[in-house]
């Protein structure tokens, strides 16, 4: 298979939301270097995608909880003639911040900060050496633009840090060429294996990761800074800026206490 002219980057590819950016960028004709821990069903991918599409795909197993590992996908990437970077891989945990296992906590901080934090870094990194226009957009959530989440609170923590991350970094890039978008997405609740690895029961309907990724990469190429997939969550996180943090964050627990049968 030929090299690709242009590739996509996307990491936490082997299930989810990052499996469908793969589906949706390989019928677009980019290249794909997939990035995920589970190198089966990244192989697994990969044939199902060759099926579909003639695009040259690329795997490569990685647990970007490590920094090395993060450091060998930002080296393999930057071989590649980048266009797109999906900054994906995060998971999620739930319970009592007291209850919570602390090295899950730990292992979801370095790959929902440390990781995402990274690969931005080396991507903004590589798109200035070459002097070319890209799009990096790093997966958040709309839990990153609430004051808070009971129950959830390390993970509503580290998307609020991917958030606040990526419109630093965007400001910094426009004034300093403007060739490079970076967003950030934040959906609701997305049909996928979230809950399962999280150990809840989404208390709000949830779209499709079709849905969500259609609309994400829709908004990417047209250079929104903060992607919101969906009125009704659009309208919610406004409706949260109009009251206290107090008040709103007590209103998130108790839709999350709704999973756990309290209310």
């Amino acid at each position: 298979m030929e090299k690709a002219k242009e590739y996509a980057l996307v990491t936490g590819a082997s299930s989810g939301i990052g499996r469908e950016f793969a589906r949706q960028l390989a019928k677009e004709g980019y290249g794909l270097l997939l990035v995920a821990r589970r190198g089966e069903r990244l192989q697994k991918l990969k044939d199902e995608l060759k099926r579909e599409t003639p695009v040259d795909i690329r795997i490569l197993p990685a647990d970007l909880s490590f920094r090395a590992e993060c450091g060998l996908v930002a080296r393999e990437a930057a071989k590649l003639p980048l266009r797109i970077v999906i900054n994906n891989a995060g998971f999620g945990d739930f319970g009592e911040f007291t209850e919570t296992e602390l090295s899950r906590e730990m292992q979801m901080i370095d790959v929902n900060v440390t990781a995402q934090h990274i690969i931005l870094k080396k991507a903004l990194q590589y798109f200035e050496k070459k002097g070319e226009p890209g799009f990096i957009l790093n997966v958040a959530s709309s839990a990153g633009l609430l004051p808070g989440g009971p129950y959830m609170a390390s993970y509503y923590a580290s998307k609020a840090y991917v958030v606040s991350l990526t419109r630093s970094v965007r400001e910094e890039v426009r004034k300093k060429s403007g060739k490079v978008a970076v967003s950030a997405l934040c959906p609701g609740p997305v049909d996928t294996e979230f809950n399962q690895v999280a150990h809840v029961k989404f208390a709000l309907k949830s779209i499709s990761a079709e849905e969500c990724v259609r609309y994400a990469l829709k908004k990417l190429k047209k250079g929104r800074a903060v992607i919101v997939p969906t009125f009704m969550m659009r309208a919610g996180v406004v409706l949260s800026r109009l009251v206290p943090p107090a008040l709103a964050v007590r209103i998130a627990g108790k839709q999350q206490e709704k999973k756990m049968g309290k209310e």
